[in-house]
């Protein structure tokens, strides 16, 4: 099951948001007239349980209660600009090597160059998607747990609930660190949070995962778009691969997690995931059949889960004017997004005829990045289209069906690498050295054994630049900088970085966005990040 394509959000979803913000002493009253739905009556329906468990997944994917836009969740933001993943796109990927984008939106100028404050409108709008995230998440547990009676199929739902709100949890603890923490032991609407300590809120997910994991379903037994065991996994080993930065305090280094991580990584590529045998496959309209690579994604239809954000905005985002929109199975192009020239440069050849994965466009265009206004400073990208795998366009030229993966097998062999790379652990290494193989071989497709690397060739240079080849676009791009320490300062440089165009240092705190002053302003228990 497409989680967002099969489950029917109706009028209980507009009831369970109603007691979401509610300041009403008691959210569960009852009222006389039987046909009204409320907190204290929403969950005596069976089905309820798994439709309101649709809305704690559509906080990731849509951005109302009515798309593409309109009864949105966030007031007084644009609508599709605030969705999450678009929102996870401009923070992870737009400050970073691989992507610029040429317009005016707040926001983007100061992404595109590292150069954003407080008070920037796009670390806002990811803030309060996170937290509106946490909060729907929250409020799904707090009403389902008193009513799970013996179903375990209830507790599996809670524990799904559970897992969406530690990966937004992981989000918030990656970008902002020290972020509000909130349970479902919290009043609603009635307090102001504490702030959660980095290194507690990093083990406060860790646990849960952990905790949940028993509860979900076995790898790859629950339909499309749900959660299972494998997905906990996979997040534990993004959380294991990055603790060291996580947990590190001031001067003093964090706790480095790299043989959990591996333990992690090993429990799925024992679960039955294996790599899809066409790249470009993975970043089409039909990615959600027979697609063997893939642990967790956030899944569109063009009918039925509409937006301006997600996959719509990154495949019209990406279409520059000489193409054809046609081609990427969409009504029009938007021209925004370009790659930067150091992104290009990763690859051996460019041009795809020997690394598959190289998809780019340069009719018109320039390698170099002169303008970040320009669109033609930039080779463009046609890595994601709304084409299924037949050549045939998505239902809607307008909203895209193509589904926007979380997690997939081939982050998690190089996830694998990398960890076994900094245990120094020659057995690890070797089967490191296959994993990474597997990759390269359906990267060279037309020559696999050409794209094969021996063990001299597997380095921590290597690996970074391979994820840059392999993942981009994706949104693992600042936190993979971070984590190899080349985010800021000036050891790396890539153009538009700190301002200009040739790049330069930027300051250590930009490791973290801030807090949002506005948040700092209404709430006296938030302290602002250092720097800002």
């Amino acid at each position: 099951m497409k989680t967002h394509k099969k489950i029917t959000i109706n009028a209980l979803i507009g009831v369970f948001l109603l007691f979401i913000t509610s300041c009403l002493d008691d959210l569960n009253t009852i009222p006389i007239d039987p046909n009204v739905t409320t907190s204290a009556t929403v969950f005596d329906d069976p089905a309820a349980f798994k439709e309101a468990l649709a809305k704690v997944y559509a906080t990731l994917a849509v951005t109302g209660q009515q798309g593409p836009h309109g009864q949105d969740d966030l007031g007084g933001a644009d609508e599709g600009t605030a969705q999450y993943l678009r929102q996870l796109f401009v923070a992870q990927e737009l400050c970073a090597d691989e992507v610029i984008c040429g317009w005016g939106d707040p926001g983007i100028a100061e992404a595109n160059q590292i150069t954003w404050d407080a008070t920037t409108y796009g670390p806002k709008l990811m803030y309060n998607r996170i937290i509106y995230t946490i909060s729907i998440a929250n409020e799904y547990i707090r009403q389902a747990l008193p009513r799970i009676g013996n179903d375990p199929e209830r507790l599996q739902f809670i524990a799904e609930a559970r897992f969406i709100r530690a990966l937004a949890y992981w989000h918030g603890i990656d970008l902002y660190g020290n972020i509000p923490f909130i349970t479902e032991e919290d009043p609603v609407g009635k307090f102001l949070p504490e702030q959660g300590n980095r290194i507690e809120l990093f083990n406060y997910v860790v646990n849960e995962l952990k905790e949940i994991s028993p509860v979900l379903a076995d790898p790859k037994t629950i339909e499309y778009g749900r959660v299972d065991r494998a997905s906990a996994w996979a997040l534990l080993a993004k959380l294991y691969l990055n603790s060291e930065v996580y947990t590190t305090t001031g001067n003093t280094p964090g706790t480095p997690g790299w043989a959990e991580c591996i333990t992690y990584c090993d429990s799925i590529i024992n679960a039955g995931y294996s790599l899809h045998p066409v790249y470009q496959h993975l970043f089409l309209a039909d990615n959600d059949l027979n697609n063997p690579e893939i642990i967790f994604a956030v899944p569109y239809d063009g009918i039925s889960t509409q937006t301006h954000g997600g996959t719509s905005y990154l495949i019209r985002a990406q279409v520059v004017p000489t193409q054809n929109p046609a081609d990427f199975g969409i009504n029009g192009g938007n021209r925004g997004l370009r790659a930067r020239k150091t992104l290009v440069q990763k690859f051996y050849d460019p041009s795809g005829e020997t690394d598959t994965r190289a998809m780019f466009y340069t009719e018109g265009q320039s390698l170099e990045n002169t303008e970040m206004g320009a669109y033609t400073d930039g080779y463009a990208v046609t890595k994601w289209k709304n084409i299924t795998t037949q050549g045939v366009p998505g239902k809607n030229g307008d909203r895209t069906d193509t589904d926007w993966p979380i997690f997939r097998l081939a982050d998690i062999y190089l996830m694998y690498a990398e960890a076994a790379l900094r245990l120094n652990d020659d057995a690890k290494i070797n089967k490191a050295l296959d994993y990474v193989n597997l990759i390269h071989e359906r990267a060279y497709a037309s020559d696999p054994a050409s794209g094969r690397i021996v063990k001299f060739d597997l380095t921590l240079n290597f690996i970074i630049d391979e994820r840059a080849r392999e993942l981009y676009w994706e949104g693992h791009r600042r936190s993979d900088l971070i984590r190899f320490g080349l985010f800021t300062g000036g050891g790396y440089l890539w153009p538009w970085k700190g301002g200009t165009l040739e790049g330069q240092g930027v300051e250590n705190y930009y490791n973290l966005y801030p807090i949002p002053s506005t948040d700092i302003n209404a709430n006296t228990n938030l302290v602002q990040n250092p720097g800002y």
